[in-house]
Protein backbone atom coordinates (compact mmCIF):
# COMPACT_ATOMS: atom_id res chain seq x y z
CA UNK A 1 0.00 0.00 0.00
CA UNK A 2 1.48 3.63 -0.90
CA UNK A 3 2.06 6.23 1.77
CA UNK A 4 -0.83 8.10 -0.50
CA UNK A 5 -3.14 4.87 -0.19
CA UNK A 6 -2.76 4.56 3.29
CA UNK A 7 -3.85 8.60 3.70
CA UNK A 8 -6.79 7.86 2.28
CA UNK A 9 -7.62 4.97 4.53
CA UNK A 10 -7.08 6.52 7.42
CA UNK A 11 -9.08 9.61 6.25
CA UNK A 12 -12.43 9.61 8.51
CA UNK A 13 -15.98 9.60 6.22
CA UNK A 14 -16.40 13.22 7.00
CA UNK A 15 -13.61 14.33 5.00
CA UNK A 16 -13.59 11.91 1.91
CA UNK A 17 -15.27 13.62 -1.35
CA UNK A 18 -18.52 12.33 -2.38
CA UNK A 19 -19.03 11.70 -5.99
CA UNK A 20 -21.66 10.36 -8.17
CA UNK A 21 -25.03 9.09 -6.79
CA UNK A 22 -22.98 9.38 -3.37
CA UNK A 23 -23.39 13.16 -3.69
CA UNK A 24 -26.50 13.53 -4.27
CA UNK A 25 -28.06 12.84 -0.32
CA UNK A 26 -25.14 15.55 0.65
CA UNK A 27 -26.41 18.26 -2.23
CA UNK A 28 -30.47 17.72 -1.71
CA UNK A 29 -29.59 18.10 2.69
CA UNK A 30 -27.83 20.99 2.01
CA UNK A 31 -30.20 22.72 -0.44
CA UNK A 32 -33.09 21.77 2.23
CA UNK A 33 -31.02 23.55 5.15
CA UNK A 34 -31.03 26.43 3.18
CA UNK A 35 -34.82 27.02 1.95
CA UNK A 36 -35.72 26.08 5.63
CA UNK A 37 -33.47 28.80 6.77
CA UNK A 38 -35.02 31.08 4.02
CA UNK A 39 -38.60 30.22 4.82
CA UNK A 40 -37.64 29.99 8.31
CA UNK A 41 -36.59 33.82 8.20
CA UNK A 42 -39.82 35.01 6.03
CA UNK A 43 -42.39 33.62 8.47
CA UNK A 44 -40.88 33.88 12.03
CA UNK A 45 -40.69 38.02 10.82
CA UNK A 46 -44.36 37.54 10.10
CA UNK A 47 -45.25 35.67 13.39
CA UNK A 48 -42.72 35.21 16.19
CA UNK A 49 -40.41 38.05 15.62
CA UNK A 50 -42.89 41.01 15.76
CA UNK A 51 -44.53 39.32 18.61
CA UNK A 52 -41.26 39.23 20.89
CA UNK A 53 -40.46 42.70 19.76
CA UNK A 54 -43.80 44.81 20.47
CA UNK A 55 -44.30 42.30 23.73
CA UNK A 56 -44.72 44.59 26.50
CA UNK A 57 -40.80 45.80 27.99
CA UNK A 58 -37.96 48.07 27.59
CA UNK A 59 -36.55 48.90 24.21
CA UNK A 60 -33.66 46.95 25.26
CA UNK A 61 -35.63 44.42 26.82
CA UNK A 62 -37.60 43.41 23.58
CA UNK A 63 -34.30 43.73 21.40
CA UNK A 64 -32.65 41.18 23.72
CA UNK A 65 -35.54 38.89 23.50
CA UNK A 66 -35.32 39.41 19.51
CA UNK A 67 -31.82 38.37 19.85
CA UNK A 68 -32.46 35.39 21.95
CA UNK A 69 -35.06 34.01 19.51
CA UNK A 70 -32.55 34.57 16.50
CA UNK A 71 -30.06 33.13 18.09
CA UNK A 72 -31.72 29.92 18.71
CA UNK A 73 -33.06 29.37 15.47
CA UNK A 74 -29.66 29.94 14.01
CA UNK A 75 -28.07 27.26 16.82
CA UNK A 76 -31.12 25.04 14.98
CA UNK A 77 -30.00 25.73 11.24
CA UNK A 78 -26.02 24.85 12.56
CA UNK A 79 -27.72 21.63 13.74
CA UNK A 80 -29.45 20.99 10.58
CA UNK A 81 -25.79 21.85 8.90
CA UNK A 82 -24.22 19.32 10.54
CA UNK A 83 -26.95 16.34 10.67
CA UNK A 84 -26.51 17.08 6.98
CA UNK A 85 -22.82 16.46 7.03
CA UNK A 86 -21.81 20.25 5.26
CA UNK A 87 -20.30 20.91 8.46
CA UNK A 88 -18.67 19.85 11.92
CA UNK A 89 -18.46 22.12 14.35
CA UNK A 90 -15.73 21.84 16.82
CA UNK A 91 -15.00 24.72 19.78
CA UNK A 92 -12.58 26.06 22.33
CA UNK A 93 -12.83 28.63 24.75
CA UNK A 94 -16.47 29.38 23.45
CA UNK A 95 -17.74 30.58 27.22
CA UNK A 96 -15.82 33.66 26.49
CA UNK A 97 -18.85 34.20 23.56
CA UNK A 98 -21.56 32.95 25.77
CA UNK A 99 -20.39 35.22 28.57
CA UNK A 100 -19.12 38.44 26.55
CA UNK A 101 -21.38 41.28 27.12
CA UNK A 102 -20.90 44.76 25.43
CA UNK A 103 -17.87 43.48 23.16
CA UNK A 104 -16.71 44.17 19.62
CA UNK A 105 -16.26 40.57 18.55
CA UNK A 106 -14.28 40.21 15.18
CA UNK A 107 -13.28 37.45 13.40
CA UNK A 108 -11.87 35.86 9.87
CA UNK A 109 -13.98 35.29 7.43
CA UNK A 110 -13.58 32.18 5.58
CA UNK A 111 -17.14 30.83 4.65
CA UNK A 112 -20.38 32.48 3.60
CA UNK A 113 -22.01 30.79 7.12
CA UNK A 114 -19.93 32.50 9.41
CA UNK A 115 -21.70 34.93 11.42
CA UNK A 116 -24.60 32.29 11.20
CA UNK A 117 -22.21 30.06 13.41
CA UNK A 118 -21.05 32.93 15.53
CA UNK A 119 -24.28 34.06 16.55
CA UNK A 120 -25.84 30.31 16.96
CA UNK A 121 -22.87 30.54 20.06
CA UNK A 122 -23.72 34.21 21.64
CA UNK A 123 -27.61 34.89 22.96
CA UNK A 124 -26.42 38.43 23.13
CA UNK A 125 -25.15 39.49 19.69
CA UNK A 126 -25.70 42.17 16.94
CA UNK A 127 -24.36 42.58 13.45
CA UNK A 128 -23.65 45.16 10.58
CA UNK A 129 -25.29 44.17 7.93
CA UNK A 130 -25.48 44.89 3.94
CA UNK A 131 -27.99 47.08 3.07
CA UNK A 132 -29.41 44.50 0.45
CA UNK A 133 -30.46 42.25 3.48
CA UNK A 134 -32.79 44.90 4.31
CA UNK A 135 -34.82 44.80 0.83
CA UNK A 136 -34.50 40.73 0.81
CA UNK A 137 -38.37 39.25 2.35
CA UNK A 138 -36.54 36.58 3.75
CA UNK A 139 -34.19 38.91 5.88
CA UNK A 140 -35.56 41.86 6.56
CA UNK A 141 -37.41 41.13 9.14
CA UNK A 142 -34.66 39.49 11.22
CA UNK A 143 -32.58 42.15 10.94
CA UNK A 144 -34.63 44.99 11.53
CA UNK A 145 -36.24 43.48 14.87
CA UNK A 146 -33.07 42.06 16.02
CA UNK A 147 -31.62 45.75 15.89
CA UNK A 148 -28.77 44.92 13.42
CA UNK A 149 -27.04 47.65 11.85
CA UNK A 150 -27.30 48.61 8.40
CA UNK A 151 -24.05 49.63 6.64
CA UNK A 152 -24.59 53.29 5.43
CA UNK A 153 -22.57 56.53 6.17
CA UNK A 154 -19.46 56.20 8.47
CA UNK A 155 -20.57 58.62 10.94
CA UNK A 156 -24.20 57.45 11.29
CA UNK A 157 -22.24 53.73 11.15
CA UNK A 158 -20.68 54.87 14.36
CA UNK A 159 -23.57 55.81 16.43
CA UNK A 160 -25.60 53.22 15.17
CA UNK A 161 -22.58 50.98 16.96
CA UNK A 162 -22.50 53.32 19.65
CA UNK A 163 -25.68 53.04 20.77
CA UNK A 164 -25.68 48.58 20.08
CA UNK A 165 -22.76 48.38 22.61
CA UNK A 166 -23.77 50.89 25.20
CA UNK A 167 -27.20 48.99 25.48
CA UNK A 168 -24.86 45.89 26.18
CA UNK A 169 -25.19 43.77 22.93
CA UNK A 170 -22.21 42.33 21.39
CA UNK A 171 -21.28 44.04 18.34
CA UNK A 172 -19.83 40.83 15.53
CA UNK A 173 -17.24 42.53 12.49
CA UNK A 174 -15.20 40.59 10.18
CA UNK A 175 -12.14 43.26 9.36
CA UNK A 176 -11.43 41.50 5.53
CA UNK A 177 -14.81 43.11 5.31
CA UNK A 178 -15.78 39.60 2.52
CA UNK A 179 -14.75 36.40 3.03
CA UNK A 180 -11.08 35.25 2.55
CA UNK A 181 -9.65 34.50 -0.71
CA UNK A 182 -9.40 30.86 -0.99
CA UNK A 183 -5.70 29.53 -0.91
CA UNK A 184 -4.64 32.90 1.49
CA UNK A 185 -4.58 32.89 5.36
CA UNK A 186 -7.01 36.31 5.38
CA UNK A 187 -7.46 39.20 3.45
CA UNK A 188 -6.05 42.61 4.55
CA UNK A 189 -7.54 44.11 7.48
CA UNK A 190 -9.73 47.56 6.86
CA UNK A 191 -9.52 49.81 9.80
CA UNK A 192 -13.06 50.35 10.60
CA UNK A 193 -13.28 47.85 13.63
CA UNK A 194 -10.08 49.59 15.25
CA UNK A 195 -11.95 52.77 14.73
CA UNK A 196 -15.02 51.67 16.46
CA UNK A 197 -13.22 49.71 19.16
CA UNK A 198 -11.63 53.41 19.74
CA UNK A 199 -14.22 55.62 19.65
CA UNK A 200 -16.65 53.69 21.52
CA UNK A 201 -14.06 52.45 24.22
CA UNK A 202 -14.89 48.92 23.50
CA UNK A 203 -13.36 45.84 24.23
CA UNK A 204 -12.30 43.46 21.24
CA UNK A 205 -13.03 39.75 21.86
CA UNK A 206 -11.25 37.56 18.52
CA UNK A 207 -12.45 34.37 17.54
CA UNK A 208 -10.54 32.57 14.83
CA UNK A 209 -12.63 30.45 12.78
CA UNK A 210 -10.39 27.14 11.64
CA UNK A 211 -12.15 25.37 8.28
CA UNK A 212 -10.16 22.23 6.80
CA UNK A 213 -11.14 21.52 4.66
CA UNK A 214 -12.16 24.44 3.01
CA UNK A 215 -15.82 25.35 1.40
CA UNK A 216 -18.42 27.61 0.96
CA UNK A 217 -15.52 29.85 0.04
CA UNK A 218 -16.14 33.27 -2.16
CA UNK A 219 -14.81 31.34 -4.88
CA UNK A 220 -18.00 28.81 -4.37
CA UNK A 221 -21.43 29.85 -5.45
CA UNK A 222 -24.05 29.06 -2.80
CA UNK A 223 -25.47 26.55 -4.39
CA UNK A 224 -22.57 24.58 -4.29
CA UNK A 225 -22.91 22.67 -1.53
CA UNK A 226 -19.13 20.85 -0.55
CA UNK A 227 -18.33 17.24 -1.31
CA UNK A 228 -16.26 16.73 1.79
CA UNK A 229 -17.70 17.73 5.27
CA UNK A 230 -16.18 21.29 6.42
CA UNK A 231 -14.36 20.67 9.52
CA UNK A 232 -14.86 24.29 10.90
CA UNK A 233 -13.34 24.84 14.97
CA UNK A 234 -14.09 28.00 16.49
CA UNK A 235 -11.23 29.23 18.50
CA UNK A 236 -12.18 31.98 20.96
CA UNK A 237 -8.70 34.27 21.96
CA UNK A 238 -8.32 36.48 24.93
CA UNK A 239 -9.98 40.18 24.87
CA UNK A 240 -7.65 43.06 24.02
CA UNK A 241 -8.45 46.40 25.78
CA UNK A 242 -8.88 49.17 23.11
CA UNK A 243 -8.25 51.44 25.76
CA UNK A 244 -4.76 50.45 26.30
CA UNK A 245 -4.20 52.03 22.92
CA UNK A 246 -6.08 54.72 23.16
CA UNK A 247 -3.93 55.84 25.83
CA UNK A 248 -0.93 56.16 23.31
CA UNK A 249 0.26 59.15 22.04
CA UNK A 250 -0.48 59.58 18.39
CA UNK A 251 -4.51 60.28 18.08
CA UNK A 252 -7.32 57.69 17.02
CA UNK A 253 -6.49 57.65 13.11
CA UNK A 254 -2.41 56.48 14.10
CA UNK A 255 -3.82 54.05 16.95
CA UNK A 256 -6.27 52.87 14.06
CA UNK A 257 -3.33 52.06 11.84
CA UNK A 258 -1.65 50.10 14.78
CA UNK A 259 -4.44 48.31 16.09
CA UNK A 260 -5.12 47.00 12.92
CA UNK A 261 -2.04 46.18 11.70
CA UNK A 262 -1.53 44.52 15.28
CA UNK A 263 -4.62 42.61 14.65
CA UNK A 264 -3.56 41.27 11.28
CA UNK A 265 -0.75 40.02 12.38
CA UNK A 266 -2.06 37.71 15.51
CA UNK A 267 -4.61 36.38 12.75
CA UNK A 268 -1.70 35.72 10.54
CA UNK A 269 0.32 33.51 13.12
CA UNK A 270 -2.14 31.92 14.18
CA UNK A 271 -3.97 30.59 11.20
CA UNK A 272 -2.55 28.35 9.01
CA UNK A 273 -3.35 28.22 4.75
CA UNK A 274 -6.22 25.63 4.00
CA UNK A 275 -5.41 23.98 1.06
Amino acid sequence: MTEHTQKLARRSPCQRRLTGLAYVPRWLGGMLCYICFGLGGLLSSLTILPLLKYWPGTPEVRIKRVQKAVHMMFRGFVHMLSAAGVIKLDTKQVERLANAEAMLVIANHPTLIDVVVLISLMPNAGCIVKQGLWRNPFTRGVVSAAGYIPNRGAELLLDDCRNVLSRGTNLIIFPEGTRTVLGEQINPFARGAANIALRTGSDILPVLLHTKPPGLTKQDPWWEIPRRTIGMTVEVGTPISAMDYKAEEGGDARMARVLTREMENYYKQRLEIEL
